[in-house]
């Protein structure tokens, strides 16, 4: 069963109305006040840190996952606008009625008509495929990950590049000019320039020259903002398509389509054998992650992402653990180049085996000494006074026989006038003590406690209130009564 997700916010709800109640009875008593009542919700009860911190750990471990997947979803999607497109090329030269083979290995069957559209009928199956729609759908799933993955854009600022997008930059040290990509501001309103890398101006490239369909300008299109509720003005966007006779922006929706569409095509799955699935928003934190793991500064990543502050970068980082342990050895091996490179030599055959003889001293009468390699015994093996001493409960005769020679010498030298002696002994005496009552307390610990076993004769029966037993039940009595009672 799954947690409910906004159980915080029923709670929310719940305190609002307790509140509010006492608010108003505050002002109408007369009507409110029988309704007051103290609010089962407590303020610790409405705590969003413990819930926020396990969203953030939820969305950490999926962009992980999402990442270590996205070469394969890269290299997916573009086996499949290959497959289709060359699909779509042998579809089109078939006649109509012929068979042909597709670069999956199946076998269709081009059917017959005058529209633009190339269909075709899988004989195995008898559905009817419209090849046109398949390459269309895995042109835009491929560009679409091409260009959230170079990016990291939200899908409205994508859906919103126009061919005016396109900026010529001058560097004033070299003269050189560069490709910028300007992104219209759309949740912060701030606009922002983008590097275009060789791999996204290939992208954009196919993308312009298949909206243009070899005409010089690209066809201006109005598009609907489904968070702002707004029409555009005609523009030239880069994410649109032909509708039948017009063209058309392509809305959220379609996007989404398609990467469903290729997931499901390319066979990617989680751990538990489940479908990947990729959201654009996901392509944004994987491209944060991987900045930052690639050496960009935060500051400069949030500039680049469009945030105004630094932390809410840092939340849509995900850094494996082994960058961190990557970083912790790297540092650890500065820090050596700091020390003497004697003490990291290889130990000699006999520091080695002085090594391992410490080990097999260690084991004394009374238990195992726990001194430190290299380290003189400071009690002149004294192990009873040793606090290192771990006392072996299998021991204990022999501990007991100790404390009581020790005891002896105590009283002979009480007798003798020995103070030195006794001020020793009473030392001896009292670390022998602390010993046995160790060993004691081991032995409790492993001790098997009998239970018993349960006896229900005294208690099975029927407990009655009647001194003279004349409406007793016979399962009350004792054996010979219940069997006179049986007779009778």
């Amino acid at each position: 069963m799954r947690p409910r997700v906004n159980a915080h916010t029923i709670f929310n709800w719940v305190r609002a109305f307790y509140q509010d109640l006492a608010r108003w009875a505050a002002d109408e008593p007369a009507r409110w006040g029988p309704w007051v009542a103290p609010c089962p919700v407590h303020d610790s009860d409405t705590d969003h840190s413990k819930n926020r911190a396990r969203r953030k750990a939820a969305m950490d471990q999926r962009t992980r996952t999402l990442l270590h997947a996205l070469p394969a979803l890269v290299k997916a999607v573009e086996r499949q606008l290959k497959d289709a497109q060359t699909c779509l090329a042998t579809g089109r030269e078939t006649s109509a009625g012929a068979l042909f083979s597709t670069p999956a290995g199946e076998t269709l069957l081009r059917r017959a008509g005058v529209s633009s559209r190339v269909y075709a009928d899988d004989p195995a199956t008898g559905r009817r495929r419209d090849l046109t729609v398949e390459e269309e759908r895995a042109f835009w799933a491929w560009a679409i990950v091409e260009v959230l993955r170079h990016t990291g854009m939200r899908i409205e600022e994508a859906l919103e590049l126009t061919h005016h997008s396109f900026v010529a930059y001058q560097l004033p040290t070299t003269g050189e000019i560069v490709p910028m990509l300007q992104v219209a501001p759309s949740k912060l309103d701030q606009e922002r320039l983008l590097l275009v890398s060789p791999e996204l101006g290939e992208v954009l490239t196919a993308i312009i020259h298949r909206v243009r369909r070899g005409q010089q300008a690209m066809p201006l299109v109005a598009a609907y903002d489904t968070l702002e509720r707004l029409w555009s003005a005609p523009m030239p966007f880069l994410f649109q398509r032909r509708c039948g006779p017009e063209d058309r922006a392509i809305p959220r929706n379609y996007i989404y389509t398609c990467l469903n569409d290729a997931l499901a095509a390319s066979g990617l799955t989680r751990p538990a054998n489940e479908q990947l699935r990729y959201t654009p928003h996901d392509f944004r934190r994987i491209f944060v992650t991987d900045a930052l793991r690639s050496g960009l500064p935060p500051h400069i990543a949030a500039r680049i992402c469009g945030h105004r502050t630094v932390d809410t970068t840092l939340g849509y980082v995900a850094i494996y653990p082994e960058d961190v342990i990557n970083h912790h050895r790297s540092f650890i091996a500065r820090r050596r180049t700091l020390r003497p490179s004697e003490e990291y030599r290889e130990p000699t055959a006999q520091e080695w085996q002085d090594f391992l003889a410490h080990f097999e001293l260690r084991k004394v009468a009374l238990g195992v000494c726990a001194r430190d390699f290299g380290t003189p015994c400071v009690h002149e093996h004294a192990c009873i006074r040793c606090p290192v001493l771990r006392p072996d409960p299998e021991q204990r005769p022999r501990l007991e026989e100790i404390h009581a020679n020790l005891l002896d010498r105590l009283q002979e030298a009480k007798e003798q006038g020995w103070l030195g002696e006794v001020a020793a002994i009473e030392a001896s005496l009292a670390a022998a003590e602390q010993k046995l009552a160790a060993m004691r307390d081991l032995a409790a610990r492993h001790t098997t406690v009998h239970l018993g076993m349960p006896d229900f004769r005294t208690t099975a029966g029927r407990l009655t209130n009647d001194p003279a037993g004349v409406n007793a039940h016979p399962i009350s009595r004792t054996g010979g009564e219940a069997a006179t009672a049986i007779g009778e």
